[in-house]
């Protein structure tokens, strides 16, 4: 690039990076979070270990197009950084190179203005630097000379590879180069996946450990600080809205799209980035797929409607359920069955306290579901009420919907789901009047010394509660679009 070149380009970057950071949310987690995450983790690694973090790959969509990039979580977490192409490292103790000490690095992508007019505004080195914290913050391209011999360290800690990182050949510091780098660096040798049953695994002694760190982040992860609930609180309750414009909106001739695109909305009026997870809505016997994101029944009818759906916001995510009668009525059948889940979950929520486990809460409602199953004839004995209710009841919830957890006894400012459910497929073993229905109430549910609060309780959760919000009038009955051929 000629002089001339150099500055259009850069003149043009200037411009855009004035119009790029005006205006932008002013509570996302601080830099003093991550670091405070970083010391702590540096406190329970074991002694002359290494922990090391890669971001997540861009994930490819169809041909030039990528999807919209999500950052790992841990690498979010221990950062704040939301950009591709780069790799953490944390010390147990003080290192020591050439260019003086050193508990963490951190690799980023690099300033680059002709990339930056496509792709928008990188952080940079000093970006990372004045605006995450690092005082180690370096270029991609330097990974390949880090001053680092992994082999001097009694653990080297990493999550696994997935072989499932595209090599952009153009760029020698994207992530692909970043792995391939360090996998020469530590001697790492991959565990086939396959061994011919003639050959003898041959244990090879080395100091690479892809099992520890998990464990590790678990312990941090699984008890939220303040600064997380007051965004986790943000999501659910953006998440119970977004149940309770449905519940005003609802009527028969509604399509799964339609429901889904209503939550959705709520969800980017909140400012919400991505939704946690693929948005289930699953009218009738669809409500029956545990995990059905298809959403493309073009009219609700008289069944009902299972809407699972979660906002993200700032990296934390929501997991709510409400089932709701399209017609804005549950028939008998219906009742019978939602008010089964509903006081099912009502136990599980009473149980969600300190000490308690998510076993011990399943019990809770899985024994009323059972017994009530068995009193409307549905079963034959409390032993096949897995059939008809065949997941867990809870998880926790954060940067991941389904987060990382030891799953041990409950402890405060854990958070966890409570979501029983029961789905008779069509075609079951029982009289078809029951066929098609599907129930699942699902909640956030913070524990504390004084006993569960329910961060998306907002959304009515009560059969007779639901039919009174369906009985009000929406704002989005006014809104129409032209008729398309």
């Amino acid at each position: 690039m000629n002089i001339k070149s150099f500055l259009t380009t850069m003149l043009c970057l200037t411009v855009f990076l004035g119009f790029s950071q005006k205006d932008l949310p002013t509570d996302y987690l601080k830099s003093d979070f991550h670091k405070d995450r970083r010391e702590q983790l540096r406190k329970s690694m074991p002694e002359n270990s290494v922990a090391v973090f890669f971001a997540n790959p861009i994930r490819n969509r169809a041909n030039d197009v990528d999807h919209v990039y999500h950052q790992d979580p841990n690498f979010y977490y221990l950062t704040g950084y939301r950009e591709a192409n780069s790799v953490l490292l944390i010390f147990s103790e003080e290192q020591t190179s050439d260019d003086g000490t050193f508990n963490e690095l951190i690799y980023v992508q690099k300033r680059d203005p002709r990339t930056e007019q496509w792709e928008g505004i990188r952080l940079g080195t000093e970006g990372v630097g004045s605006q995450l914290g690092f005082a180690n913050a370096y270029n991609g391209e330097d990974f390949k000379d880090i001053p680092v011999d992994f082999s001097t360290f009694d653990k080297v800690m990493f999550t696994d590879f997935k072989n499932d990182v595209r090599d952009n050949k153009r760029d020698d510091a994207d992530l692909y180069s970043l792995i391939e780098q360090f996998k020469t660096k530590a001697s790492y040798q991959a565990t086939p996946a396959i061994v011919p049953a003639d050959e003898k695994i041959v244990e090879v002694e080395t100091n690479i450990d892809v099992r520890g760190l998990r464990t590790l982040m678990a312990s941090l992860r699984e008890i939220k600080t303040e600064e997380e609930l007051v965004l986790l609180k943000k999501a659910c309750e953006i998440s119970a809205v977004g149940q309770m414009e449905v519940m005003k909106a609802m009527n028969s001739s509604l399509s799964e799209r339609e429901i889904q695109g209503i939550h959705e909305y709520v969800y980017r009026k909140y400012n919400s980035e991505f939704q946690g997870y693929p948005s289930i809505v699953g009218v009738g016997n669809n409500g029956c797929v545990l995990h059905y994101v298809e959403n493309t029944k073009m009219s609700a009818g008289k069944d009902l409607v299972l809407m699972d759906l979660g906002a993200e916001y700032h990296g934390y995510t929501a997991d709510v359920t409400r089932t709701i009668p399209a017609n804005g009525k549950f028939n008998k059948e219906q009742r019978a069955i939602y008010d089964l889940v509903y006081a099912a979950q009502e136990a599980g929520i009473e149980g969600t306290v300190v000490g308690a486990t998510t076993r011990e809460i399943d019990a809770l409602g899985r024994k009323i579901i059972n017994e009530g199953l068995l009193a409307l004839g549905i079963i034959d004995s409390v032993s096949q009420g897995r059939k008809y209710f065949p997941h867990g009841t809870s998880h926790h919830i954060g940067l991941d919907v389904h987060d990382l957890s030891k799953y041990g006894p409950l402890e405060e400012n854990m958070i966890i789901t409570v979501e029983p459910g029961i789905y008779i497929p069509e075609g079951s073993d029982c009289d078809p009047k029951w066929w098609g229905i599907a129930v699942r109430i699902e909640d956030c549910i913070l524990i504390t010394k004084d006993g569960p609060i329910n961060f998306s309780g907002m959304a009515p959760r009560h059969a007779d509660e639901i039919e009174d919000l369906m009985k009000e009038e929406s704002i989005l009955n006014a809104f129409s679009l032209p008729k398309l051929d």
